[in-house]
């Protein structure tokens, strides 16, 4: 239990760290007050239940800065967090128009099928697997797989890791292509993020593998870690929609086509990634002239 407090207090001041760096805090209020009115005038409805409600229902992650984390003031933050916050400011003229609830990656899933939420905007990779059972908006983050290692560590990319054992969530992409792909390597998984990392420390696992950016928060606030230099794994984030609730997947696909038009993107970037990552991350991010889609076929399957 002591263990995964002092995990849980350096996850959370890595999110602190972040948050100082771009005052990830004060973003939710940034930008205009009225949510581009004119803008939406002929763009798809808000569904009428939601309206009705009067608040959307959001399923974030809690432990994974900088997408999404509880803050110094025990508020919610990050880049997922904030675009859950334009979408309150689209659908009802104020960003606190939103209920959050954390979720872990297993947990995604199950928070729309049950109806738990209305969306889940939590690091979400699509795969041609889970669009069998849940639907996806459009492809708003291009996220890329990267290992976390000790400063000593003897493990530089992922050809290193023949013997080695990897730590990941259960649930996640990583968990079955490094099963499929690469088996000389020890997989280990975990529920959370959070535990994950715990293993890590503890020296259970010799690198933990996830995404580019959750692993930044770690390697840029603990001199002990670094980011290894390969890239591998292109995973754009979507974000979950039950299934055929084609209503609300109009809503959403319609006002993250509105975000990029508008550039919102970018100072959502600015105020969650430390200064020296805008420009290298700024290339993962819905902008005018730049856009991406979603990668073909099983990528569990696609080995290097």
């Amino acid at each position: 239990m002591r263990r995964l407090v002092i995990v849980i207090a350096i996850t959370a001041l890595a999110g602190a760290a972040l948050a100082a760096w771009g005052g990830v805090a004060a973003a939710g209020e940034a930008g205009p007050r009225v949510a581009f009115a004119a803008d939406q005038a002929k763009l798809p409805p808000l569904p009428a239940d939601i309206k009705a409600r009067k608040r959307l229902n959001i399923a974030v992650k809690c432990d994974a800065p900088p997408f999404g984390y509880i803050g110094a003031r025990s508020q919610h933050a990050g880049f997922d967090v904030e675009v859950a916050r334009w979408f309150s400011r689209f659908a009802f003229g104020k960003s606190n128009r939103v209920t959050f609830t954390c979720v872990t990656t297993p947990a995604r899933e199950p928070a729309l099928t049950t109806g738990r939420v209305d969306m889940v905007i939590a690091t979400f990779t699509y795969t041609a697997d889970r669009d069998t059972r849940i639907d996806f908006s459009r492809a708003y983050y291009k996220a890329t797989g990267r290992l976390l290692v000790t400063k000593d560590s003897s493990v530089g990319s992922i050809s290193d890791l023949a013997g080695k054992t990897v730590v990941t969530t259960s649930g996640s992409i990583y968990d079955r292509w490094m099963k499929n792909c690469l088996k000389d390597t020890k997989v280990l998984v975990t529920e959370s993020f959070t535990n994950a990392l715990i293993a890590f420390r503890d020296g259970r696992a010799d690198s933990l593998m996830w995404d580019d950016t959750v692993l930044l928060g770690i390697a840029v606030t603990d001199r002990n870690y670094k980011l290894t230099s390969d890239l591998f794994l292109p995973l754009p984030y979507g974000i979950g929609i039950k299934q055929g609730n084609t209503a609300l997947k109009a809503w959403i696909d319609s006002r993250l086509n509105l975000m990029k038009k508008r550039d919102l993107f970018f100072p959502i970037l600015k105020n969650t990634v430390p200064p020296g990552q805008v420009a290298p991350f700024s290339k993962n991010i819905l902008r005018p002239k730049q856009g991406f889609g979603y990668s073909q076929g099983d990528l569990t399957t696609q080995c290097p």
